[in-house]
């Protein structure tokens, strides 16, 4: 079947006897010409069911109207995971109010810099993610705006986080005061791209360091206490409950991520420990009814978005926010923490 020929800016202009550049003017700067030309070439437009290119209006216009969302992992991965979800809400949010897309841009090829390279967009937000040099480089030469969330803070590249050290030794000194002392904890997996051989200051590390603070306090040894990563979902985190709890009995689980301390609840209920304890991190709203209220510290994904967002469009705007925006974070008590009943 033929398809029908695309109506083109030549063809309004044809019809109307305007130059292709009033054509444009009356789209995008119809302030450049008279009411009497764009009334005219917006009606033969309408009559020829014209419809502009948005690639080209905003190549013309120099800008993309949507901004990027730079994910550490596959987007099926990163969905998983309930608290990203409600950081992407935020970001979604400001982007609605301004008129922009939002674009999820995962790693292309396994490549955070090529995806950095071919994303249409005016300005990139990324999430738990090592800048390096070499990322650093595309970002520069394309002159892109970035903001990072939970990801690597420099002097020159603007963030959004909580105190994550002050926080992990907050969730630690909570287990310890209770009188647990064969602890397990299941860390995030390593802030992507970031190598054992950098010295950043990744959220991993940081709440390692607020742990290491909270157990020297109460002259409880690092060695004592079993540590293990996973992915950032529920499955994950049930296998790796399974995989501590065939060698190991802790009397408590402490998570870095509640949709990896729902995967532990879930296999406690399955073998029946019930004398086991568990603590989240993020404060996730999940669907409670099948499992007792998580105690957890929370902090907020969506203000994380809704904070790293407004500051993206402040940079586009040639404003000069903030270098570091930290976000406020509590402990909630749930019913998954109880006292030890062995020491």
């Amino acid at each position: 079947m033929k398809t029908a020929k695309r109506t083109t800016i030549q063809d309004i202009a044809n019809r109307t006897g305007y130059s292709k550049t009033a054509v444009s003017f009356a789209f995008n700067s119809p302030e450049r010409i008279s009411k009497e030309a764009v009334e005219k070439i917006l009606q033969v437009a309408m009559e020829l069911d014209y419809i502009p290119d948005p690639m080209a209006r905003n190549f013309s216009l120099g800008h993309h109207m949507a901004l990027g969302f730079l994910l550490p992992q596959r987007v099926e991965t990163t969905l998983r995971n309930p608290y990203m979800q409600q950081v992407i809400r935020g970001v979604a949010e400001v982007c609605q109010e301004h008129g922009y897309m939002l674009t999820l841009i995962p790693p292309l090829h396994s490549s955070v810099t090529e995806a950095v390279k071919n994303a249409t967009v005016d300005g990139i937000i990324t999430i738990g993610l090592l800048i390096d040099k070499n990322i650093r480089g595309v970002f520069r030469l394309r002159h892109l705006p970035l903001v990072s969330i939970d990801g690597s803070e420099d002097d020159d590249i603007h963030s959004v986080c909580i105190d994550d050290t002050a926080a992990a030794k907050l969730q630690l000194e909570k287990v310890l005061e209770k009188g647990h002392r064969e602890i397990a904890i299941i860390s995030l997996p390593e802030d992507a791209y970031a190598s054992h051989e950098q010295e950043a200051d990744t959220v991993v590390r940081k709440r390692k360091k607020g742990y290491l603070e909270a157990l020297s306090e109460y002259n409880v040894s690092p060695d004592s206490i079993i540590i293990e990563s996973s992915d950032v979902t529920v499955d994950d985190g049930s296998k790796v409950a399974e995989k501590i709890l065939d060698s190991y009995h802790p009397s408590c689980f402490i998570c870095m991520a509640d949709a990896v301390a729902i995967g532990v609840v879930n296999v406690l209920k399955q073998r029946g420990l019930d004398d086991i304890s568990v603590i989240g991190f993020d404060g996730i709203i999940e669907d409670m009814a099948s499992m007792p209220e998580l105690t957890t510290i929370y902090q907020s994904g969506r203000e994380k978005g809704l904070r790293s967002a407004e500051i993206l469009f402040k940079l586009l705007n040639d404003e000069k926010p903030p270098l570091k925006t930290l976000i406020p974070y509590s402990y909630h008590e749930g019913e998954t923490l109880k006292e030890a009943l062995w020491k």
